[in-house]
């Protein structure tokens, strides 16, 4: 075992095809279930930052109901705890490593669960996947939240007031006028975030997910190689995130040339 690449080192990894295709599977799968996860997170938490839920509002008015100076009741009125909920959590997660998070969801949450223990591709179990997907879509989740509240308040405020004019409700403006324009202007940011989860989900090797990663430890155990292994899991990270890359600036194009007038 050494830093030396052999080209002949190559063929001694060919036995070794369909666990690379196998880890290949279960990285796809993991992303995908990261996305669902984050996504599904980010606009909840997004929602949560932005809402309007002060339920001691009326501290902030004095006893003929006009609004008080400046003070600690004032401050009090102010108290948003949804969006303190939401704020505190996207703080946190973003300044904490992944490695770290992973770890402690998966011993520390999911250490008391029983959670069934089928085989995904015959190579990594269910009860390990799975907190990986969590643990991952939770932080994925902490960064989007950011990208889709900075999307929604991109949108001019008059479109709002115009889709009440026409007696849309909260719910139909947001999901009719504000969520598809937003999309298309924090497309390129999602796209960046998708590329990352990726890259990130190599980290979940570290407690027994059988990804790309694994298996480039198990290959270096049986074989006493390590860059060619290492090659291998570079030339497939590189083969999922430039052409999904791609093809996601390819939807970006389309949705931006039929905006143009």
């Amino acid at each position: 075992m050494g830093g030396l690449i052999k080209l002949s080192n190559f063929a001694k990894l060919s036995g070794y095809a369909e666990m690379f295709g196998q880890g290949l599977a279960i990285t796809v799968m993991l992303s995908i279930g990261t996305v669902v996860v984050g996504a599904l997170l980010g606009i909840v938490l997004a929602l949560m930052r932005m809402s309007d839920i002060r339920p001691l509002r009326f501290l902030g008015l004095d006893k003929e109901g006009h609004l008080r100076g400046p003070g600690v009741l004032t401050t009090l009125s102010k108290f948003n705890p949804l969006s303190f909920l939401a704020t505190a959590y996207v703080e946190i997660l973003r300044s904490t490593p992944v490695i770290v998070q992973i770890a402690v969801i998966y011993y520390g949450i999911f250490g008391v669960i029983d959670l069934p223990t089928f085989s995904l591709f015959g190579i990594t179990k269910f009860h390990r996947f799975f907190p990986g997907v969590v643990a991952l879509g939770m932080n994925s989740g902490a960064y989007l939240c950011e990208i889709i509240r900075s999307g929604i308040q991109s949108i001019d405020g008059g479109q709002s007031e115009a889709a009440r004019s026409l007696g849309l409700n909260q719910n139909q403006t947001l999901r009719f006028i504000i969520l598809p324009q937003a999309i298309r202007n924090i497309l390129p940011a999602i796209a960046n975030e998708f590329v990352v989860i990726i890259k990130e989900s190599a980290v979940t090797y570290t407690i027994g997910v059988q990804d790309i990663m694994a298996v480039v430890q198990s290959v270096k155990g049986a074989t006493y190689l390590i860059m060619e292994p290492l090659l291998v899991a570079t030339a497939l990270y590189f083969c999922l995130c430039f052409p999904t890359s791609k093809i996601i600036a390819h939807f970006e194009r389309r949705m931006s040339r039929g905006n143009k007038r």
